[in-house]
Parts: structure tokens; C-alpha cells; sequence
């Protein structure tokens, strides 16, 4: 049989996050490569028990369910918003298979072959794959750590008149930025008198290391819902569990309606046993000490990995410590290729991910991700160690 598999298909690169969970997978290799969370801290108990509840409500639990999701769920979701300052309705709700699939529904109703999109550089590399499924071209934006720089911006807006901007402002993946307040008014200004959508996404904004801290999401500095530019996306995969692939898009009700239509073309719906549990999950346990609580474990731990790159003196590695989220970004020795280093750490038994396809354009090759929030302290200690032992012995044959 020869297989003619569409052109836009035959272009998505694979996910190199993906390629190396799988390249590690069941081996001894310790991996600092996936944005995983730590399996220890996942409420077990409390996710069994609410799976139980569901289950004794009766047999309408297994049933199909909304394309937009368990109401009940997007109710409670839209009270925990208002906290943020985000004050919507279900109706400008849809729950989807994790945030990724909305970034892709979007992407599918938004976007047309040859728009352009703008992001900050560099970005989440599952973003860029899913746009690019889409014959979009995308732009990149020079950027810092307090976000993107707001004269390019205009500049790129003048351009090339994108269609869309993507952005993760706070606690970006990979380069873990805490954009400014001023940046954040500066790109919604920017959107509104453009008719520009922006696109936020926002996984990890609740894992911030300063309790007290407020970053305030984009949406909730706008007259939202009604007319907004702003697509706000967020995921429970971060605060309860990966594996219940359940996210969620807020939006003017015009775009969570396109949204709905591809997402029925889709899969129909989100997993609705999973949403329902969740109902139950947030109704009986307190979420909100929950997160406190892996804060503070993730701050331990994104500090040992801090004192670990400090103290094995490697010469011309440069970092920023982060605020929150997952992940260190770090540049080492313009000499050193990043994914030439990650085959000689491969065989002293430690992985991470180079930093080339987070590049929406000029990728620097001496850059590289280390996620902090899976490992305990012992296997971080030998990780970093044999990390070390890599980048020593690639500095000894190449430099």
C-alpha cells in the first residue's frame, strides 16, 4: 500500500519533549527533559474518592456528555476565576482534552494557510507544532525577561499583520519570564487597536514561589468577555493530575461557539467521567491548600537545582533564577551545541531538552531546559552530577 499522507502532516516535525520521554522511558536515565509534576504530590486519595462518589450517583455518570462540558465543573471553574479577576459565565466556557487541544481547536477555526502569527522567542514548542499544522507563518518578537519588547511588537504588528499572538506571560515555558505589567497592557493595547487575538496561556500560573506575589493574566486587565481580543487558556494538569486531560479556553462567546464546532468534529467531548470527577474533587477537597502546598515543595526544589548549576562552576553557563513554574532555561558556552551535548549525556545516564526547537526563528544552539519539579533531592544530587560529568567531557573533546 503507498500512503499519500497529507502535505501538512508530512511537514509536523516531531515533539522533541515527546521523543526524549520516550527515548528514557522504563531506562535509567534520569530525565529533567518533560514538564512533568511530581507523582508523590498528587492527591490520590482524594481523586479515588471522588471517582467513587461519581460512580454511586448512578449509571448517568458513564454517559455522553456536553461538547462544551459538565456544567457544574465550568461553574466552579468560572468561581475560581473570579478570584483572578476574571469574571465570566459558563457560556464563555468550553472543558477540552487538556489546554493543548484548545490551542489546536483555535488554530483550526482562527487560522487560514499564510496568516502569521507573532510569539515571543523562545516559546512553547507545542504551540509552534500546532501552528505550523496549519501553513501559518510563524514570527518571533524579540523578547526579555520582563516580556516582549513593545517596539518590535509594533514594528512586527506594522509588518506583517498577524492574525494572532501567542504568548505565555507568566512563568513562560521555556525560558520561565514573569512578564511586566506595563508589557502585558502594552501587547492588550496592542491587540485591541489592531483586531489583533491574542492567545494566553496560562499552565503555570498558580505554581508561584511568592504566595503574595500577584501576575495578573492579560484577560483580567480588559473589559472581559464581550469583544475582548484575549483567548485565556488554563489546565488542571499542573494543580491535580495530568492524566485527567482536562483544560479549559475562555473567550467572547463567538469564539467559544467556533470552537464547539471543531471540537464536535473532533471527539465529540472532553472525557466527561473525568469532568464530573473533578466536580466532585473541587466540591470535597481544598484545592487551594493543595497548590500551596506543592508551591512550596516546588520552591525547595527549584532552589536545589539553582545550587546545583552554582556549584558545579561550569564555565559560561548563565541562567535566571525563576519565580514559578517548572523549568530552568540556560544558556552554556556559545561553543557548545546543545543537542550534540544531550547524545553524550544520554550514555552518562541524564536527559534534557536543548533549547533549538523552542526557536520560533535564529535558534541559539547553546541553549538547553531542566525541569525541577519531578525529581526528589537524591536523584536530582546524581542527575546533576552526571549532567556535569556530560558537559565536561563535551568541553573536553570539542573546546
Amino acid at each position: 500500500m503507498k500512503y499519500s499522507f497529507a502535505k501538512s502532516i508530512e511537514q509536523l516535525e516531531s515533539s522533541a519533549v515527546r521523543d526524549i520521554l520516550k527515548l528514557t522511558q522504563g531506562s535509567d536515565v534520569i530525565s529533567f527533559a518533560g514538564g512533568l509534576p511530581a507523582e508523590e504530590f498528587f492527591p490520590v486519595e482524594a481523586v479515588k474518592q471522588a471517582y467513587i462518589k461519581l460512580l454511586d450517583s448512578g449509571k448517568n455518570a458513564l454517559q455522553y456528555g456536553l461538547t462544551d462540558g459538565y456544567l457544574p465543573l465550568r461553574e466552579q471553574i468560572c468561581q475560581r476565576l473570579a478570584s483572578k479577576n476574571i469574571h465570566v459565565g459558563p457560556e464563555n466556557m468550553i472543558l477540552t482534552t487538556g489546554s493543548q487541544q484548545a490551542l489546536d481547536l483555535l488554530g483550526r477555526v482562527y487560522l487560514e494557510q499564510g496568516d502569521v502569527i507573532l510569539v515571543e522567542n523562545p516559546t512553547y514548542l507545542a504551540a509552534l507544532q500546532s501552528f505550523r499544522s496549519y501553513g501559518v507563518r510563524v514570527v518571533a518578537v524579540e523578547s526579555d525577561n520582563d516580556g516582549m519588547n513593545l517596539e518590535d511588537l509594533q514594528a512586527k504588528i506594522k509588518a506583517h499583520r498577524p492574525k494572532l499572538i501567542y504568548v505565555v506571560p507568566t512563568f513562560s515555558n521555556p525560558a520561565g519570564r514573569v512578564w511586566s505589567t506595563e508589557r502585558r497592557l502594552g501587547l492588550l493595547k496592542a491587540c485591541k487597536m489592531n483586531d489583533i487575538l491574542l492567545l494566553e496561556d496560562d499552565p503555570y500560573g498558580e505554581i508561584k514561589f511568592d504566595d503574595q506575589a500577584e501576575y495578573p493574566p492579560i484577560i483580567s486587565l480588559d473589559d472581559h468577555p464581550a469583544d475582548s481580543p484575549v483567548v485565556y487558556l488554563s489546565t488542571f494538569s499542573k494543580t491535580v493530575a495530568p492524566a485527567m486531560r482536562t483544560g479549559w479556553a475562555v473567550a467572547d462567546k463567538r469564539v467559544i461557539q467556533a470552537i464547539g464546532k471543531a471540537k464536535q468534529a473532533a471527539d465529540l467531548h472532553s472525557s466527561s467521567i473525568d469532568q464530573q470527577a473533578l466536580y466532585y474533587l473541587l466540591g470535597d477537597f481544598n484545592l487551594d491548600e493543595h497548590i500551596v502546598k506543592i508551591r512550596h515543595n516546588y520552591k525547595a526544589r527549584m532552589q536545589l537545582m539553582n545550587d546545583l548549576l552554582a556549584e558545579k562552576n561550569l564555565p559560561e553557563v548563565k541562567w535566571t533564577k525563576p519565580a514559578g513554574g517548572m523549568f530552568f532555561w540556560v544558556e552554556v558556552s556559545p561553543q557548545v551545541h546543545t543537542e550534540q551535548l544531550l547524545k553524550m549525556a544520554i550514555k552518562e545516564g541524564v536527559a534534557f531538552v536543548p533549547g533549538t526547537p523552542f526557536f520560533a526563528e535564529t535558534p541559539l544552539t547553546n541553549t538547553l531546559r531542566l525541569n525541577y519539579t519531578h525529581t526528589d533531592e537524591e536523584t536530582m544530587r546524581e542527575g546533576m552530577n552526571r549532567f556535569a560529568k556530560a558537559m565536561n567531557q563535551y568541553l573536553t573533546a570539542h573546546v
